[in-house]
């Protein structure tokens, strides 16, 4: 489960810039989230980074 944890936010992050760590928090905290309410497999992992990805707040809005 720590690879999965680490593996899936390096892969739905894999376009962000590594200074952009409040994206990556964020992202990571949403799969976190999941983990601790029983989702486990990678593609909704995935899918939750994604979408987490998506609606990451930005400096700029």
């Amino acid at each position: 489960m720590t690879a999965l944890l680490r593996a899936v936010p390096d892969e739905v992050c894999e376009n962000v810039s590594r200074t952009e760590t409040g994206t990556r928090t964020h992202v990571a905290s949403k799969i976190l989230e999941a983990v601790t309410r029983g989702d486990t497999s990678r593609d909704q992992l995935k899918q939750i980074g994604r979408e987490a990805l998506s609606d990451a707040p930005t400096m700029w809005r």
